[in-house]
C-alpha cells in the first residue's frame, strides 16, 4: 500500500475535466484524503488543452508533486503533453475513440477505454467524464459508495433520472477497466485515510469566507481571472447576511465604488489581477489621500498586458508597492495558506480601518485557484476592530468651524465619522488639505500632512510578517520565498536534508511596509541566501536588498514559464548554488 497518489485528467476544455475533478476530488475528501489541486487551463471559455493535477495522500500536503501515477486523458494530445510526467509503471486510461498511443520511452500501461461509446449508449457523451471517473476510481479499489455520492451530490439538482444515468455510467467504466485490468491494480492501493472530512477549497473561496467573517457587507468589482470566484462566491452567499455584490462596467468604477461606500462606514472590498490593479492606480492613491479604509486582493497573473490570464506568476510585487503616484501609506500582505488567505483578509479589513489605508492582499494564481485540503478554521478567534470611527454623539462645534477629520494626533491617526453624523461635517478632497479638510497649499501644513500620513505605517506589522518555517542559524542556505511556494520548498528541503545540506525557510509575508527588523536576524546568520520566486527579474530579491543589503549572499532562483515550482526543481537549484 501508498501513503499517496497523483492523478491528472486532461482533454478540451469544455470537455468536462473541471466537473470529473470536482467530483473525483470530493470523493477522496469524503474518505478523509488530504488534497492538492493544480489546474492547467487556456485563457478561453472552450478549447485548448486543459488538465486538472490532485496529489493524495493520507498526510498533509501543500505542493503539487512532480511525477504522476495515473493520467486519465480524453484525447492523444493530453497523452503527448503529459504522459513525461509519468512515473515507470504509471497508468494511463485513455478514450479508445482516438486509438490511443504511449509516446515512445514512456514505461506506462495503458486502459483504452471506450468511453464515449458507453457515453453515447447511455443517451449522451457528455457522460463521457463520469465513465472516465468510473474507470479510474475502479483501478485505486476504493468504495464505489462513496464515488456515487459525490456524483448524487453532483447532478442532485438534475433531478433523479440523470443521477441514475451518471452512476450508471460510473458503472461501466469501472466495469470494464478492471475487466481489462484484473481487477483493481495493488501497486496503487492507497492506506486507508483518517476518514476525517477536511475542508477543501481554493484560496479565492476562503477568502471570500474570510470577508464575510471580516464583517464585508458590499464588494463592488469586475469579473477578471483568476480573482472572478471571489465575487461568484460573494454573489451566492453574501446576501444571506444582509450584504450585496455589484458587478461593475471596470475596474475603476469598481474601487472607487468601495472607497465611497467605506467612507459610508460600510466595510467593502474589490478583487482583480494585474491589468485591473493597474487601472485602479489613481484611485488608491485618493484611498490614501483622503485616510479611508480600502482592501483589495490582488490575484497575480502571468504580465504584463494580458499576458498569461491563467499562468502562475508572482510579479506585480514592484506594482503593489511603488504603482500610485506621489507616496501614500499602505499595507501589502502575501498569504501563503489556504488558511492564511482567509485570516489576513480579516486582518485586512480591520488594519484598514485602524489605519485608515489601502490594504493590498497579494495571492498568487496557484494559491487562488489551487484547490486543497485546510485546517478547521477558528471563527471563535475573529474579532472586528474598527479603530477610531466615532459612534457616540459628538460635540458641538464652534461658529464657522469643522470637525477635524484629519486631526493631527500622538499615533497620526484621526477621528473618523460617517456621513450624516451630527457635528461631524468636513471636506473630502483629493487635493492636500488642512485638519478639517479644507484645501490647502500650506508648506508647512503640507509637511506635516505627508509626516502624519505616512509616519503612522511605519510600525505596522502583520501577524507573522515573516513566517519562520524552519529556522537554523547554521544552515548553509537560507530560502527566503513568498506566496504558495512554502510546500514545495518544504518538500525539496527533505531531500536537501538527506544529502546533508542543511538549510532554512522563511516566507515573507509583509511586502510594505518592509519588516526589516523582522528579517535582518535570518540573513545575518545565513552563510548564502536563495530567494525563489515566480516572476523574471527577481523583484523579492531587489525588495530585500533594497532595504537590508547583503547583495553578497544573496542568490537568485527564478521561474516565469507561468507553471509553478516543482520539488525537484527547487532542490536541484540549492544543490548547484550550494
Amino acid at each position: 500500500m501508498i501513503s499517496q497518489l497523483s492523478w491528472k485528467i486532461g482533454g478540451q476544455q469544455g470537455e468536462g475535466v473541471e466537473s470529473t475533478d470536482r467530483i473525483f476530488s470530493t470523493a477522496l475528501n469524503r474518505l478523509g484524503y488530504y488534497l492538492y489541486g493544480y489546474r492547467h487551463f487556456s485563457s478561453r471559455i472552450k478549447g485548448g488543452h486543459t488538465n486538472n493535477k490532485i496529489r493524495i495522500s493520507t498526510k498533509p500536503i501543500r505542493a503539487i508533486s512532480d511525477d504522476l501515477d495515473i493520467l486519465v486523458a480524453f484525447d492523444q494530445e493530453s497523452i503527448d503533453l503529459n504522459a513525461g510526467e509519468l512515473r515507470p509503471g504509471g497508468v494511463v486510461v485513455a478514450d479508445a475513440k482516438f486509438s490511443p498511443t504511449l509516446p515512445e520511452g514512456i514505461q506506462a500501461r495503458l486502459f483504452a477505454v471506450p468511453i464515449t461509446a458507453i457515453a453515447e449508449e447511455l443517451g449522451t457523451s457528455l457522460m463521457k467524464n463520469m465513465v472516465a471517473s468510473g474507470a479510474s476510481w475502479a483501478l485505486l479499489g476504493l468504495p464505489i459508495e462513496v464515488f456515487n455520492q459525490a456524483v448524487e451530490e453532483e447532478f442532485g439538482r438534475k433531478g433523479p433520472a440523470i443521477v441514475e444515468k451518471n452512476i450508471e455510467a460510473v458503472r461501466r467504466g469501472s466495469e470494464f477497466v478492471l475487466e481489462q485490468a484484473g481487477g483493481p491494480l495493488e501497486e496503487f492501493k492507497l492506506e486507508p485515510a483518517d476518514g476525517v472530512q477536511k475542508l477543501f477549497m481554493i484560496g479565492n473561496e476562503a477568502m471570500a469566507l474570510g470577508s464575510i467573517a471580516g464583517g464585508c457587507r458590499l464588494m463592488s468589482a469586475y469579473p477578471i481571472t483568476p480573482a472572478s470566484e471571489i465575487m461568484e462566491y460573494l454573489i451566492k452567499k453574501l446576501p444571506k447576511f444582509g450584504g450585496t455584490v455589484v458587478q461593475t462596467e471596470d475596474e475603476i468604477a469598481a474601487v472607487t465604488m468601495a472607497i465611497g461606500a467605506n467612507y459610508a462606514g460600510v466595510r467593502t472590498m474589490t478583487a482583480s489581477a494585474g491589468p485591473g490593479l493597474s487601472l485602479m492606480m489613481e484611485a488608491i492613491g485618493l484611498s490614501g489621500m483622503t485616510e479611508t479604509p480600502l482592501v483589495i486582493i490582488d490575484t497575480q497573473r502571468g504580465g504584463p498586458s494580458t499576458g498569461l490570464p491563467t499562468k502562475q506568476e508572482q510579479s506585480d510585487i514592484n506594482a503593489l508597492i511603488y504603482g500610485t503616484h506621489g507616496e501614500i501609506p499602505k499595507l501589502v500582505v502575501a498569504p501563503s495558506t489556504i488558511e492564511e488567505c482567509f485570516y489576513d483578509v480579516i486582518e485586512a479589513f480591520n488594519l484598514a480601518e485602524q489605519y485608515q489605508i489601502p490594504v493590498i492582499v497579494a495571492t498568487d494564481l496557484q494559491l487562488s485557484l489551487g484547490k486543497q485540503s485546510c485546517d478547521v478554521l477558528d471563527f471563535d478567534s475573529i474579532q472586528l476592530n474598527r479603530g477610531k470611527l466615532i459612534e457616540g454623539e459628538l460635540p458641538a462645534l464652534e461658529e464657522n468651524r469643522m470637525f477635524k477629520r484629519y486631526e493631527f494626533t500622538e499615533d497620526g491617526v484621526s477621528p473618523r465619522v460617517v456621513p450624516g453624523m451630527k457635528y461631524g461635517i468636513h471636506h473630502v478632497t483629493g487635493v492636500e488639505h488642512d485638519q478639517e479638510g479644507r484645501p490647502s497649499e500650506n508648506a508647512l501644513n503640507r509637511q506635516k500632512m505627508m509626516d502624519k500620513r505616512l509616519g503612522k505605517v511605519q510600525s505596522l506589522r502583520v501577524t507573522n510578517a515573516v513566517k519562520v518555517i524552519a529556522e537554523d542559524p547554521t544552515a548553509d542556505i537560507l530560502i527566503v520565498a513568498m506566496g504558495s511556494t512554502g510546500g514545495t520548498i518544504e518538500e525539496a528541503r527533505d531531500r536537501l536534508t538527506q544529502d546533508g545540506v542543511k538549510t532554512a525557510h522563511v516566507t515573507v509575508r509583509q511586502m510594505h511596509p518592509f519588516p526589516n527588523e523582522l528579517l535582518e536576524p535570518h540573513l545575518q546568520s545565513a552563510k548564502k541566501v536563495v530567494v525563489l520566486e515566480n516572476n523574471a527579474t527577481g523583484q523579492l530579491a531587489n525588495l530585500i536588498k533594497q532595504n537590508l543589503g547583503y547583495h553578497d549572499k544573496i542568490q537568485n532562483v527564478v521561474k516565469y514559464d507561468g507553471t509553478p515550482f516543482l520539488p525537484s526543481e527547487v532542490y536541484k537549484a540549492c544543490k548547484e548554488l550550494n
